[in-house]
């Protein structure tokens, strides 16, 4: 291995740029290429001894020329591709990013140059197909080239920028498509990188009138739950999910809501997948909201009370099983408050056509009476050897406390009264009295 890394950082010029070619052959020969890895070059060494059983290939290479046994080692060693895998040796990423990088702000120069003179062809009188075939050349090789350097740097902008201004000449779908498996294919190997999924964004934008838009948006929500599957915590992923649900229609919203909800409950610490659902959730309420006929947005508003009291139960049977998880309780923040705001006072105006609570304000109560049950329960410390018991009874009570200034201020509904807000002040004092200046303020507001 030590004799791979000394021809690695021994070799030329020439040859970094003869492996850059390598490389772009194999994507050129392989469209299909759904993963890529940098990986070390004795893992591509054991791929390689364990293709030559027959099921894998690794000669990527063409010999035309006469090598040594090191210069054959060398450049077989640096990919491995099979089974429309891809592994790039990460002894050679240096000189194939020098070697990708110069090759693409070359042709970079001459696209601006081409570009320039195709414009002069275009307003003038004569139409030279010479020139036309050129350009076409040239914008081809920026494609190849920015490939390759975005495969071995996602987060070159001037390669994606210069994609974008080629895509956006040309309106094509087919080279739409091919952005959003390069993009894929980068996110396999880097799928935190925000060019990449902002360039996904960019594709869908240019997609929006198309007849496929629909499944394209079933397929995003595929790969982000893949990545994040992969990828804890992937705030980037899930933001992009969320981007999605403006092109979405009711019925999509609620098969997302409905397919998310296996993936939530699995990984009740990722906060971003229930900030997902919380997008879902708004956007079918705004959409109901912008309904203009009175009866139909009423049985819309009703409709959407029953899925925000399924997930308000769904969230209650999560808090008592995962104990001490923070997530779940600023979903059920959102829920509660959202909740109160937008539905309930929804409802109230549509029982006596004023701003007053009426009937809504029963069920309003009755909501309250409930999560302040659930606040005793979950605020009992049954074992102080743990901390989630604690982390769960300070979260409780954070949350009573939310609720409270939230209602009072907004709807003028006391949570609780002094003897309740002593109680909250001296279960906070004792189990989180580092913060015993933040809980006396709130208390007294």
């Amino acid at each position: 291995m030590a004799a791979t890394t000394t021809n690695a950082a021994a070799c030329s010029e020439e040859e970094a740029f003869d492996i850059l070619d390598q490389l772009i052959d194999i994507l050129e020969r392989d469209p299909l290429i759904d993963e890529v890895g940098f990986v070390h070059p004795s893992q591509i060494q054991a791929l390689s001894e364990g293709a030559n059983t027959g099921s894998r290939s690794t000669e990527v290479f063409q010999k035309d020329e006469v090598l040594d046994n090191n210069d054959v080692q060398k450049k077989r060693w640096a990919f491995w591709h099979g089974d429309h895998k891809l592994g790039i040796s990460t002894h050679f990423l240096p000189l194939l990013y020098v070697a990708a990088k110069h090759k693409f702000m070359a042709s970079c120069m001459k696209y601006r140059i081409s570009t320039e003179a195709s414009k002069k062809q275009m307003d003038g009188d004569d139409q030279d197909i010479g020139i036309s075939l050129a350009f076409s050349k040239i914008e081809m090789e920026v494609i190849r080239h920015s490939k390759a350097l975005l495969l071995l740097c996602g987060d070159f902008g001037t390669a994606w920028n210069t994609r974008k201004h080629i895509g956006t000449s040309k309106q094509n779908l087919l080279l739409f498509m091919d952005e959003l498996q390069l993009s894929t294919l980068i996110l396999s190997v880097a799928p935190k990188t925000e060019c990449a999924w902002s360039h996904r964004r960019w594709v869908i934008k240019m997609l929006a009138g198309s007849a496929n838009l629909a499944e394209i948006l079933e397929q995003e929500s595929l790969l982000v739950e893949k990545l994040a599957e992969k990828s804890k915590m992937n705030y980037r992923a899930w933001n992009h999910r969320s981007w999605l649900v403006s092109y979405m229609s009711k019925q999509q919203m609620l098969h997302e809501l409905a397919k998310s909800r296996n993936w939530a409950g699995l990984h009740v610490a990722d906060n971003s997948c229930f900030h997902y659902r919380r997008r879902l959730m708004l956007g079918m309420l705004d959409n109901a909201m912008k309904e203009q006929d009175l009866i139909a947005r009423s049985a819309e508003v009703e409709s959407l009370s029953v899925v925000w009291k399924e997930e308000l139960d769904w969230n209650e049977i999560l808090i008592r099983r995962y104990i001490g998880r923070e997530a779940l309780w600023l979903h059920r923040g959102f829920l509660s408050i959202c909740w109160a705001e937008k539905l309930i006072g929804y409802f109230s105006i549509l029982d006596n056509g004023e701003a007053t609570l009426g009937h809504a304000g029963n069920r309003l109560s009755m909501f309250v009476e409930h999560e302040l049950r659930l606040h005793h329960l979950c605020s009992s410390v049954q074992d102080s050897e743990f901390d989630d018991y604690i982390k769960q009874a300070v979260l409780s009570a954070a949350y009573i406390l939310h609720l409270h200034m939230q209602f009072s201020g907004r709807l003028r509904i006391q949570v609780v009264d002094k003897r309740q807000a002593d109680d909250l002040r001296t279960l906070l004092h004792h189990v989180c009295p580092e913060k015993n200046w933040v809980w006396d303020y709130f208390l007294q507001t």
